[in-house]
């Protein structure tokens, strides 16, 4: 389906000259936006009211006898809030326009007199093979205000650099746009932008530029709005291409159909293979940390320690997220019908006195522990399962974290939490909902899940500790890690109860009964 105005859009200048026509733009601005954008999947506002479109700069990329503009949209909101994203145009005569995806259309247009189509530039091949060009060249381009800066990694090949390669936009449901060069490379276009570089190319480029680390797909290149004085602005980073056979989600739930045959059979069985492909997730996650860990690195990249400040954070947020979390428990008890969960909710309930005082430890004990930088959003479905192993992919961070938070270093044992915590989930949803279960004792399912899970759990921890090495300056002892995989695990099962009371309550007992799994080990350390 078209997202094309009714609106025609009209100019003497020539296409080049097109941000200088302010009546041009502010049509564009007040009948085009708004109704293309509201199309679109990649913008997050439309539930929002919204007050005001307006375009901020457009950066000319210089493309086959014309240009296309990369425009910054700023969007005031009635809230006063604003967002902006990144729309790329281009002017396509209608003899050139034909093949040119419905979607990518956003008006019908008369430029110095010649009829077309001003387009969403992914869609134009054009525009796409100058972006190519100008990353595979790392050549800047002055603008008005600061330059576009054009970088190139590692991941793109010499070969490449001065020779032909095809391309094509990708329609994706996603929050982002993309491209694909060849059978090489993936370019990602970020829609919203921040004030600040994007915490995934900053990652991506370091692991590729400074480590031997290779299983992500490998930093090829990106583009930067640069400006003196104030933080770049990412617009775009491109990769190569891997192999991907599933995310690891979808492999992790077809093994478990096996062990959920099983159990319905009363036998506890885990083949082999899940134990090795376990500890080899467990070990390409350590590898990671290690290509992370950098005492010498610049000061983004440098290992910090568990200084004041960043104990301050992590119990504030704790300390807050819980405090929201239980007080939409108790709103929303009088809902909870399953006994299990009405369990559960009790045990939680029952000890937040016990959970408040343990948290309160992150401000006084001792810890000699480092932090580094992370992956930050980091379960199964971040996981590319290969034919023989694991490719690790989007490093943007925690969705609901701002872009200064998602940079924030961490005990790399808050990504071995996230990745338990998706096993938990794991066998969670699938012994509780697979049909074949419906009519066992919930109390025997619930056994053999948690049975099935702290099997996991040790594998992944066992072979996670044992490719780092003991000792290793990112963890002091034992005592140190069992603490901080508990504050971490409390701090994930926390924030997922939120989602789960608001979206999907027959859930909400995975993340309670992961509060309660640290709950029981609080306790063990108080005896």
């Amino acid at each position: 389906m078209s997202n094309i105005s009714s609106t025609t859009l009209s100019s003497t200048l020539i296409w080049s000259k097109i941000q200088e026509d302010a009546v041009f733009i502010a049509t564009f601005e007040t009948e085009i936006l708004p109704q293309y954008m509201n199309a679109c999947r990649w913008f997050a506002g439309k539930a929002r009211s919204q007050k005001k479109f307006s375009i901020q700069i457009g950066l000319e990329v210089p493309v086959k006898n014309s240009v296309a503009y990369l425009m910054i949209v700023e969007v005031l909101y009635s809230d006063n809030e604003t967002e902006s994203y990144l729309l790329p145009i281009s002017f396509l005569e209608s003899a050139n326009a034909q093949e040119i995806n419905p979607v990518g259309v956003i008006s019908l247009a008369y430029i110095n007199e010649k009829r077309g189509l001003i387009i969403d530039a992914i869609y134009d091949e054009t525009f796409q093979q100058a972006l190519f060009r100008q990353i595979a060249h790392a050549e800047n381009i002055p603008q008005n205000v600061g330059n576009l800066e054009f970088t190139r990694g590692k991941g793109l090949s010499g070969e490449d650099i001065n020779g032909e390669i095809s391309s094509k936009a990708l329609t994706l449901a996603s929050s982002n746009s993309a491209m694909t060069f060849g059978d090489k490379y993936f370019l990602k276009l970020y829609r919203k932008l921040f004030r600040e570089t994007n915490p995934e190319v900053e990652m991506i480029e370091f692991l590729t530029e400074n480590s031997d680390f290779a299983f992500i797909p490998a930093f090829a290149g990106s583009v930067c709005w640069q400006r003196d004085g104030i933080a770049d602005v990412t617009l775009v980073m491109m990769q190569r291409m891997v192999e991907n056979q599933a995310d690891s989600w979808e492999k992790t739930g077809k093994q478990l159909d096996d062990f959920v045959g099983a159990f319905v059979e009363k036998t506890f069985a885990i083949k082999e293979d899940v134990f090795e492909q376990i500890e080899l997730l467990a070990q390409r996650t350590a590898e990671m940390h290690l290509a992370l860990y950098a005492p010498e690195a610049e000061k983004m990249f440098v290992t910090e320690p568990f200084n004041e400040d960043y104990r301050q954070f992590l119990y504030k947020r704790l300390n807050d997220l819980l405090d929201r979390r239980y007080n939409l428990l108790i709103d929303n008890y009088g809902k909870i019908t399953d006994p299990i969960t009405q369990k559960l909710t009790w045990d939680f309930m029952e000890s937040k006195e016990l959970i408040d005082e343990f948290i309160e430890e992150i401000l006084h004990k001792d810890l000699d522990s480092l932090r580094i930088r992370i992956h930050g959003d980091y379960h199964l479905g971040q996981v590319l399962a290969t034919s023989k192993d694991y490719i690790i992919i989007d490093f943007e961070g925690e969705p609901e974290s701002s872009i200064s938070d998602r940079k924030i270093k961490h005990s790399p044992l808050k990504d071995a939490a996230g990745m338990i915590r998706s096993y938990h989930y794991a066998i969670s949803a699938k012994m509780f909902n697979d049909p074949s279960t419906a009519n066992l004792d919930k109390v025997r399912v619930q056994t053999s899940a948690d049975r099935w899970y702290k099997l996991i759990y040790q594998t992944f921890m066992d072979r996670y500790l044992e490719t780092f090495g003991n000792p290793h300056p990112l963890f002091k002892n034992n005592n140190e890690i069992n603490f901080l995989m508990l504050i971490y695990l409390l701090e994930k099962a926390v924030y997922e109860l939120g989602y789960e009371i608001s979206y999907r309550p027959d859930w909400v007992k995975i993340p309670l009964k992961g509060i309660v799994n640290v709950i029981r080990e609080i306790e063990k350390l108080r005896m």
